[in-house]
């Protein structure tokens, strides 16, 4: 049997082999026909259903705006994770030109790791142009993913109120900001503050305007009822400092969480978000709505993955 058989490349994920990533990425990031068929082929044997339950990888989303210090951040945290002896595959997504498709900003890929480390991934994909930062590709890549890395981070663009397909994909998000920015007031008014689960302030070693930033942001919370989210410092700068407890505080939401209750609830808001992008309003609406489109999905199988539930709305739509 080929070592590119989709079938054989999703059973190696399943046995957790890291080895087979880079193949399966790129059959996934492949979006002619006949790589779509087998790409669903792969992703059919490191589903849940496959795996007898949802994958053990903790799934995390970093976001927030261009230039804040994302990759510096993921570049402390490595070895962080690395230490504890935890294998990491990070999908570092670039926003897409919607002229060329190509991706803005190349192959950029600034989160320092070791080239030799095989328990290491880092993969720089494009957003394809979707708004709200991630392609179906990208989603696709975290499922496979997930069935043989420990923790599967999504580092994204914040581009505003539909920077929110992170929080479908991911278990736990974690918003960074810079300190004297003005973010808190913008991401107040894009509404994009209901979706972290942890906030980071960067540039702690600044002292009194990372401080004040963390009072903000603080203050911000409650005002929406949310002050039980961690607002975390960190300086990536040598010493770091932070990024212990920040990884911490993301481990300490992934328990906090009934992964069997989120996890088939995101793939079906994925499925929808994905069903409307693909066919618009006029096919939701001959599903009978949102709302009736949300209660025939919760009728299936838990552990579908988001094509097969976005086969099942197309059928449903065809009736």
């Amino acid at each position: 049997m080929s070592v590119d058989d989709p079938a054989e490349l999703g059973r190696r994920l399943r046995r957790r082999d890291r080895s087979a990533a880079p193949a399966a990425l790129n059959l996934i990031e492949n979006r002619s026909p006949g790589a779509r068929e087998r790409a669903g082929r792969l992703l059919a044997h490191a589903s849940p259903t496959a795996l007898g339950g949802e994958a053990p990888a903790h799934l995390v989303g970093v976001t927030g705006p261009p230039g804040v210090g994302k990759s510096t951040l993921l570049s402390a945290l490595l070895p962080v994770w690395r230490r504890q002896g935890r294998s990491v595959a990070v999908l570092a997504v670039d926003p897409s030109s919607r002229r060329s498709g190509g991706s803005l900003l190349g192959d950029r890929v600034r989160i320092e790791h070791d080239p030799k480390d095989d328990a290491v991934l880092i993969r720089s994909t494009a957003a394809a142009g979707r708004l709200g930062g991630l392609a179906p590709s990208t989603r696709e890549a975290v499922e496979a993913l997930a069935a043989a890395f420990d923790l599967v981070v999504v580092e994204t663009v914040g581009v505003g109120q539909s920077e929110t397909d992170v929080a479908d994909v991911c278990d736990t998000v974690a918003l960074v900001v810079q300190p004297a920015s003005g973010d808190v007031l913008q991401f107040l008014k894009a509404g994009i503050m209901e979706v972290p689960d942890v906030l980071v302030v960067t540039k702690a070693d600044l002292g009194s305007p990372a401080e004040r930033a963390r009072r903000d942001l603080a203050q911000a919370l409650a005002a929406i009822g949310s002050s039980s989210v961690p607002v975390v410092l960190v300086s990536s700068m040598p010493p770091p400092s932070g990024i212990e407890e920040l990884a911490d505080e993301l481990d300490a939401h992934r328990e906090r969480l009934d992964i069997d209750d989120r996890r088939p609830r995101s793939r079906r808001a994925s499925a929808l978000r994905e069903f409307t992008a693909e066919h618009g309003e006029r096919a939701l609406r001959s599903l009978g709505g949102r709302r009736e489109a949300e209660r025939f999905l919760a009728h299936q199988d838990e552990a579908a993955d988001v094509n097969t539930l976005v086969a099942a709305l197309e059928r449903r739509a065809r009736q």
